[in-house]
């Protein structure tokens, strides 16, 4: 597989973990619906790690620390705004998590605020695929 295949890949599986993030509001399920949002970003900025750099994509889901390998090779410039959501993101990635961070997380996520991150994880997402090269 070469890189394009691979950020396909990535790109494709983003976009589903984007659709599942919808449903999740549908259904209610207010932290996996962040969490979701959370993986779609982190596999879309994979993907373009894996165009920037090279296919050996760091082993970690923070967002932030990915992107910032490749991002003095972008023409588009990042915000502050962009990072800050990366950063909400990230402390929302529920692998291995304990059950008493969920429970705190959840208790912190509403509709409104699962919706507030669909709608800014979307603006992000769409900003994210004007920069592959």
């Amino acid at each position: 597989m070469n890189a394009q295949e691979k950020y396909e890949y990535w790109l494709e599986t983003a976009q589903y973990d984007l659709e599942t993030a919808e449903a999740m509001l549908i259904g209610r399920r207010w932290l996996y619906v962040v969490f979701m949002c959370q993986q779609a970003v982190e596999k879309l900025v994979k993907g373009l790690y894996i165009l920037y750099i090279d296919d050996n994509v760091p082993k970690t889901h923070n967002i932030r620390a990915i992107f910032e390998k490749f991002e003095d090779m972008l023409s588009d410039i990042v915000t502050d705004e962009h990072y800050n959501l990366f950063e909400e993101l990230t402390t929302h990635y529920l692998n291995g998590r304990y059950a008493d961070y969920k429970q705190k997380l959840s208790e912190r996520l509403n509709e409104q605020t699962a919706a507030r991150f669909l709608k800014r994880t979307g603006e992000v997402f769409s900003w994210l695929l004007t920069l592959k090269p």
